[in-house]
């Protein structure tokens, strides 16, 4: 008999019950804003920002309203004006190109290897086109960061890290995210901890932080922030800082933080289903697994894998195959943007060139999302099924 999936590979666990009984607390007393708050309370989105610094041994954190709006405001705070140019991954999720756009400065795209990471080459070869980077470790995987640092830092190549698909991942130990000038993650319900929307931010840098802080609507409620630099940082900047509002509430700051004291153990969850799926994908004819480096410590939330040089009409059918087994892929090989998916070609806002080489790899792209509600079983069971079909296709 065909073996079926019948599981669903869009529903995330329950929001833990610590967690809940925080948002019923803030919801009787009623102050959701992150700056309502009685003589004597810090409040759940400070208590946030405190804790999420000293977990990525940052001085500063922001709680903001959506890992986008973080990134945005992490490119206003470096400076970045309209018509300004900023480096960044043609794979990528559009959110990174539309937060480069929504500053009103321009993409310029850097390459992908087929270990699914940025183009060291081609970026070293585009370094004295900007002066920001906006480095998204895109579904996971973390480049050379020492190589890119030290490339970035004798360039004069300000970093911002994305890291919506990289917390608790890190590189030769360091947490990604503490490499660059500023770190920003999502807490969206896909990412590794879920407040339906939601961002943090992170830099050493007191300016950025004052600047950020002021961005995302403090007006001059700053000093009530307890991961924010001293009040004699604001001095500087509060008459020149925009107000861009975009705050993160209460309501979601106590959903948030019992997840991420539990993230080390979810981390370690996601890696056991990852390594089930890879061991059952590897050495399957015709499909190339990427494998991580020895450095990489990573979050296995999802898992790619490359059909490279596959026609799209091959592609199709091992996505229609698997579909029917229950079985959800996600290709960046399409022609249209589909779903979540998206190549730097689709974005017709940002002008872009022909990539040739990197067309190739994102022509082979395949995309799965790993959720902590398969069991270790599924996950073996959704191996058998690619593969499979995988195998079916390539040899017909």
């Amino acid at each position: 008999m065909t073996e079926t999936f019948t599981g669903s590979f869009t529903q995330q666990e329950p929001i833990p019950e610590e967690a809940i009984e925080a948002a019923m607390a803030v919801l009787r007393h009623g102050r959701l804003h992150r700056y309502n708050v009685v003589p004597g309370e810090l409040g759940e989105t400070a208590l946030l920002e405190l804790e999420f610094a000293a977990q990525m041994g940052a001085k500063y954190c922001l709680a903001v309203s959506s890992g986008g709006y973080a990134l945005a405001t992490a490119l206003r705070a470096v400076g970045v004006e309209p018509g300004d140019p900023v480096l960044t991954n043609a794979f990528t999720l559009a959110p990174v190109p539309g937060a480069i756009a929504s500053v009103g400065a321009r993409p310029i795209f850097v390459g992908v290897t087929e270990s699914l990471t940025l183009d060291l080459d081609d970026l070293e070869a585009k370094l004295d086109q900007a002066k920001v980077l906006m480095l998204s470790h895109m579904r996971g995987h973390l480049c050379d960061m020492d190589r890119l640092m030290q490339m970035c830092d004798a360039a004069g190549v300000i970093v911002i890290e994305d890291c919506a698909h990289t917390m608790g991942a890190a590189w030769r130990g360091q947490l990604s995210g503490r490499q660059g000038a500023i770190g920003c993650y999502s807490c969206q319900t896909y990412k590794h901890v879920n407040s339906g929307e939601g961002g943090l931010l992170i830099t050493d840098d007191e300016e950025l932080a004052a600047k950020a802080t002021m961005l995302s609507g403090s007006y001059m409620l700053y000093e009530r922030h307890l991961a924010a630099p001293g009040p004699e940082v604001f001095e500087r900047i509060k008459y020149t800082t925009p107000n861009v509002s975009g705050r993160m509430d209460n309501l979601r700051a106590a959903i948030l933080r019992p997840q991420l004291r539990d993230l080390d153990r979810q981390v370690q969850r996601w890696n056991e289903r990852y390594d089930e799926i890879a061991a059952g994908l590897r050495g399957t004819p015709g499909l190339t697994i990427v494998e991580r480096p020895e450095e990489e410590t990573y979050v296995g939330s999802s898992i790619q894998f490359l059909l490279l040089d596959w026609s799209p009409e091959r592609i199709a059918e091992v996505i229609r195959r698997c579909a029917a087994r229950g079985v959800e892929l996600k290709w960046f090989g399409g022609a249209e943007p589909s779903g979540f998916t998206s190549r730097y070609d689709s974005w017709r806002y940002a002008d872009s060139v022909p990539m040739p080489a990197s067309d190739r790899i994102l022509a082979g792209i395949m995309d799965m999302r790993v959720p902590l509600t398969f069991s270790l079983e599924d996950c073996r069971l959704i191996a058998r099924i690619i593969r499979s079909e995988v195998g079916a296709v390539y040899q017909s």
